[in-house]
């Protein structure tokens, strides 16, 4: 059962200020943003996602000034200027580390998940074969890619402000032309590093990256290591050696972590009571639960909800 807050694209557009063009639709949107030193707009706009969540659609992150760290699927990365950081449906996101002395600038695109079925590209499994592969789900574009991008989102964000006719095919158009473009540079990316990576090493990095997926479906009730060897058909002692080589924790350490992710989003976003959380999390009772959850926090969760 999915517990984790699931924000679509239009909720996701309402989390940014400034006015967007209605007649875009909920199917996908674009929007540039500047934030000045110590901004109020930094908290209407970032606040929802400083707390873990799952955006049901693809979206990239262009940063062009600043700097902010991002937790995808519990992985940190540093985002800074010219980067290019890109999620798609089902990953588990959160900004964190947000330095509000400093000036920010960055483009967000997204498009859903069902416009972008629609396209002939399974960019589902570009990306959780780069994340494995670049331990990354972005990277620093060339100067050569940097324009190609900065113009791709200069003439979207034009388009915006005007009053033609169809803006919302144009607008998809564009966005679908921009998301190919960062595929193809990704898929160069990747070709580079399969060159450069040994094959059990590449193996091990993606069984891993399964292993991390099956536990972001089923951790709110499994959390036997067995369970997981078994759908990956792998021994549990495979499993947990393979996970600590490629990860430095172990298997146990990985699937209490996305426990406590889930939660803190459902003490955070939810009405549900601390017993409710306990049934649906799959504890004995609300003692082992507060024991768990603080030994991991250093808070009980009733102190978390009030934070």
């Amino acid at each position: 059962m999915d517990h984790l807050q699931t924000i679509d694209i239009r909720r996701f557009r309402k989390m940014f200020p400034g006015e967007l063009d209605a007649r875009l639709g909920d199917d996908f949107f674009i929007t540039e943003l500047k934030f000045s030193q110590n901004d109020p707009l930094y908290d209407s706009g970032l606040k929802m996602i400083e707390y873990p969540c799952r955006v049901d659609g693809f979206m990239a992150i262009f940063c062009i000034k600043g700097h902010f760290k991002m937790d995808i699927n519990l992985h940190t990365f540093d985002v800074r200027e010219n980067a290019l950081v890109c999620s798609v449906p089902g990953y588990i996101i959160r900004v964190s580390d947000l330095d509000r002395s400093q000036d920010m600038h960055f483009v967000v695109a997204a498009i859903s998940g069902e416009y972008m079925s629609s396209l002939r590209f399974d960019f589902n499994k570009l990306f959780t074969e780069s994340l494995s592969l670049l331990n990354s789900p972005g990277m620093v574009l060339s100067e050569e890619e940097l324009g190609i991008c900065r113009r791709y989102l200069r003439l979207a964000l034009d388009i915006m402000d005007t009053d033609i006719a169809n803006k919302k095919d144009i607008i998809g158009a564009l966005l679908s032309s921009i998301f190919y473009y960062l595929a193809s540079v990704w898929s160069e990316e990747l070709s580079k590093m399969r060159q450069t990576t040994a094959g059990g090493n590449a193996r091990a990095k993606m069984l891993f990256e399964q292993f991390l997926h099956l536990v972001a479906e089923y951790h709110t009730s499994q959390r036997n290591m067995g369970f997981y060897a078994d759908k990956m058909c792998l021994t549990p002692k495979y499993l947990s050696k393979l996970v600590k080589q490629v990860s430095g924790r172990s298997g146990p350490d990985w699937v209490d972590s996305f426990v406590i992710l889930e939660a803190k989003n459902m003490l955070k976003y939810s009405d549900m009571s601390i017993k409710e959380i306990v049934y649906q999390l799959h504890f004995p009772n609300q003692s082992v639960f507060y024991k768990f959850f603080k030994s991991h926090t250093g808070l009980t969760p009733s102190q978390y909800r009030a934070s």
